[in-house]
């Protein structure tokens, strides 16, 4: 089952917000930051590597921190963004809650166990363990946030969105993180299925931008598979898919990206913001972006009279957001 128009505008209207973001700092020319001479020194030592394929060492320091912003961007806003578009979640804190003191215990022995390879990781065997050990006196556990969480009538599904590239060392961390949220979860919803779960958007040792290799992945991870189980994670069209609860959901969002993002980006952000073009090119446009709403009102405001303030309100807010509050008024 495709994804309705309602997520696919809403994920749209996300990859719009990312594009103005990162076109707005885009490092001009002029603007190159030309005194980095601990970045400069430093780079000499590669100058044979990057023979041919830099051509300016201070442009290339500019450029290489835009792409950490867009990375940054990606992890800590996009990706959390369209997960919960996609599964129609949020982002939840958990603060003050109990946790039985044996389970706390027990978290320490899992992960002193895996930490020196005395076990492997085993959600079945660390979900089993926390089970048996939910008796006794309770503690206040430490606070944590799921990244995504959702709860049905039956289940109650948290997950943690991780780089692809962790840190050396984070993924324990991270693991008795997850444990931790497995036992408190199990503890405030005891009549449902819960789950807490990594997920990774891509595999970047895939051979197709969707595809995904688990064992392979974690491999690449470091200390990797020493803490994580192949069935503690979802990645890439796993990952995207489940929370959509549609097959190829991650194709469908790469078509959304390549669709809006081209070189005419912030010239059609333009048309659609300042409402210019006829009446047929600005349907075909928005229809192209994914802008469903705005097509509804394309359609259905012909002749602004006494909504015609509300109608020439912007479109999009000063940081590439949408007005939301334009459409609710017009409706």
């Amino acid at each position: 089952m495709a994804l309705s128009n309602r997520k696919k505008e809403q994920i749209a209207l996300s990859v719009i917000k990312v594009l103005y973001s990162r076109f707005n700092s885009f490092p001009s020319v002029d603007g190159t930051n030309r005194n980095a001479p601990f970045h400069t020194a430093f780079m000499n030592a590669f100058k044979q590597k990057l023979n041919g394929r830099v051509k300016d060492v201070p442009d290339f320091i500019s450029l290489s921190s835009w792409m950490h912003g867009l990375n940054t961007s990606l992890g800590q806003s996009f990706f959390e963004s369209v997960a919960h578009i996609l599964c129609d979640g949020e982002k939840r804190e958990f603060k003050s809650k109990q946790i039985y003191a044996n389970q706390m215990n027990a978290i320490g022995e899992i992960m002193t166990d895996l930490k020196n390879g005395d076990q492997v990781p085993s959600l079945s065997r660390e979900n089993s363990i926390l089970a048996d050990k939910a008796n006794g006196d309770k503690q206040t556990a430490p606070n944590f946030t799921a990244d995504c969480f959702y709860e049905t009538d039956t289940d109650v599904v948290a997950i943690e969105i991780k780089s692809v590239r962790p840190n050396s060392g984070e993924m324990r961390g991270e693991k008795q993180k997850v444990l931790i949220g497995r036992a408190v979860l199990s503890a405030l919803y005891p009549n449902k299925n819960v789950s807490y779960l990594f997920g990774f958007p891509f595999d970047p040792t895939a051979d197709t931008d969707t595809g995904y290799d688990k064992q392979r992945f974690l491999s690449s991870l470091v200390e990797g598979g020493k803490f994580v189980a192949e069935d503690d994670f979802m990645i890439a069209d796993e990952f995207w898919s489940f929370l959509a609860s549609s097959e190829g959901a991650m194709q469908e969002m790469l078509e959304i990206i390549n669709r809006i993002a081209t070189p005419r980006f912030m010239e059609l952000f333009e048309k659609i913001q300042n409402k210019s073009g006829s009446r047929e090119e600005r349907r075909i446009l928005l229809n192209d972006w994914y802008l469903y709403s705005e097509v509804e009102i394309l359609e259905n405001v012909r002749q602004p009279t006494s909504n015609s303030r509300i109608y020439n309100l912007s479109v999009f807010k000063p940081d590439g957001g949408y007005n939301a509050r334009r459409i609710e008024l017009l409706r």
